[in-house]
């Protein structure tokens, strides 16, 4: 009997090694980095050069692209496909058996192997057609809202549109599943005449045609971008914009978190502004890929992790909540991550839809950040007429439309702050709820606020300098001239305070090593002065 169980046990293991997984492959390094970095034009479009220098963004080693060299090596192995790859953390997404995945590992250059289903590494469900949606039955204009009033109203966006604040020179990325009729369909004739659809591409099928394999792109593209004369205005009826598939509808698999990191870098380096992303990620067709409430702390997840990378590079990423709120109950990823603005949804008078996904995060964060109008929200249905929609899918595009036009005021201000003054607008700002965060925004109030930021901060962030970031103990404060001392308080990205000193020439370094990991902003007083800095903690 003993002899059959062993028997047994060993025919398990080899028909584990025998079946297809999915796994991440990690690269030591990258090629050409010294020159990409000396000539960054090579890498990445004047666009995203100017928003960088704008906002103090860094242009590091995580924007030189993958070893195409590496990637071939992978494409060739035996019994490897490659379907997608990531800049940023320098990996690539394959699938194979887990005895080839294994093997890549002999591979001088290859560093790492970090399987989906978490029970494979050494280190340390049932398909939904639309993860968050169901179906329910230039000199300054004067916007008929028609459909669309109350849920642009409701933020407050009128007044930003009323100022001219329209997304006019904003570039806003969309991240889904499928925009079909985009190319045809009325309520996007004003984008199209006016060459504001920049560029398209889907990323499951590797072509420029992003009709995909739903309906729901299309959708939430018209909550920001959509125009129907006296009938439906989006929150940014004059951005322009990227329409990116990143979702295959028939299936469910972790592919697709590598499918929308490897779109969020290639918007980052078009250029882009604003992403909206009306999809998550909890539950997948294979249960050992899924993510337990335990991996929702915002660093673990890799589309978590990615929008981490994308947040720190100067964009400002809003994202679906989710609509778990009478199932798993909380937030999914990439909503999780510190580094998104995340929306949940109200009904038409503001209050909680019962659907939408609650928080805290698992480490105790607040989340959703924010909400909007998600119950029976206006759209644009595919044959150009309005419809109603009930999901956190179009509370996100709302906010996210508003959010460019409040950013159009001052795109100088950098991701974190605008985030920041968002989020405290909000009527719950004081006294934030599992199921509403911070609450509905008040984009008047962001606004006036935006304005406050001196401009005698940008003048100090010229003199003043803060090294390394990211960095994962010391952080040092270069002084300008003729100043001596100042004070130093670090923030986490929700605001509260968790360390405090003194600083002066001779004494410039913090330490930071007991922090965990993740996202903080640093201010430095001195002679009545404050400026702020966004600090990664690796």
């Amino acid at each position: 009997m003993k002899k059959l169980v062993l028997v047994f046990a060993i025919m398990l293991i080899q028909q584990g090694f025998a079946q297809v997984q999915d796994a991440w492959v990690f690269f030591a390094d990258k090629e050409n980095v010294a020159a990409s970095l000396a000539n960054p034009i090579l890498i990445m479009t004047q666009d995203a050069i100017d928003r960088k220098t704008l906002q103090g963004t860094p242009i590091d080693e995580r924007d030189v692209p993958v070893n195409e060299n590496y990637i071939t090596q992978i494409k060739n192995a035996t019994g490897i496909s490659v379907y997608a790859k990531s800049k940023w953390m320098n990996c690539v997404y394959v699938k194979g058996t887990q005895a080839n995945i294994d093997a890549l590992l002999d591979l001088s250059f290859v560093v790492n192997v970090e399987y989906a289903d978490p029970s494979l590494n050494l280190f340390p469900g049932v398909p939904t057609e639309d993860k968050f949606a169901s179906e329910e039955i230039n000199s300054r204009i004067t916007y008929n809202y028609g459909a669309a009033a109350n849920q642009i109203e409701m933020l407050s966006g009128d007044y930003l549109h009323e100022l001219d604040f329209t997304g006019d020179g904003m570039v806003i990325a969309v991240l889904d599943a499928g925009f079909p009729s985009i190319n045809t369909n009325p309520g996007f004739q004003k984008m199209r005449d006016e060459n504001r659809l920049l560029g398209t591409y889907d990323f499951q099928a590797r072509t420029t045609n992003v009709s995909g394999t739903s309906t729901h792109g299309l959708k939430t593209t018209s909550d920001i971008g959509g125009f129907l004369q006296n009938q439906f205005v989006g929150t940014a009826p004059q951005a322009s914009f990227y329409l990116f598939v990143t979702e295959y509808g028939p299936t469910e698999t972790p592919v697709e978190e590598a499918w929308w990191v490897e779109a969020l870098e290639r918007a980052d380096s078009l250029g882009v502004d604003v992403v909206n992303t009306s999809l998550g990620y909890q539950d997948f067709d294979n249960p050992n890929y899924d993510h337990s409430y335990q991996d929702l702390d915002g660093q673990t997840t890799f589309a978590a992790r990615g929008a981490n990378h994308a947040f720190d590079k100067g964009m400002i990423l809003v994202t679906s909540a989710g609509n778990d709120g009478g199932g798993f109950t909380y937030v999914g990823t990439p909503g999780d991550s510190p580094g998104m603005l995340t929306v949940g949804a109200v009904d038409s008078n503001g209050n909680y839809a019962s659907f939408s996904s609650i928080g805290p995060t698992i480490d105790g964060r607040i989340k959703p950040d924010v909400m909007a109008q998600g119950s029976s929200s206006a759209v644009i249905g595919t044959d150009g007429n309005v419809t109603y929609n009930s999901g956190t899918s179009f509370s996100s595009p709302i906010m996210a439309g508003v959010v460019a036009c409040l950013w159009q005021s001052r795109p100088e201000i950098p991701n974190a702050q605008v985030m920041q003054v968002v989020r405290e607008s909000a009527h719950l700002y004081n006294n934030p709820t599992d199921q509403m965060g911070y609450g509905i925004p008040n984009f008047e109030d962001a606004y006036l606020a935006l304005q406050q930021l001196g401009i005698e901060d940008e003048l100090l962030k010229l003199n003043f300098a803060l090294y390394p970031n990211p960095t994962k103990t010391n952080v040092n404060i270069s002084f300008p001239e003729g100043i001596s001392e100042a004070n130093f308080t670090l923030y986490s990205i929700l605001g509260n305070q968790v360390l405090s000193t003194s600083i002066s020439r001779n004494a410039n370094t913090v330490n930071i090593e007991n922090l965990t990991s993740g996202m903080y902003i640093a201010t430095i007083s001195s002679n009545n002065q404050k400026i702020s800095f966004k600090i990664i903690k690796e």
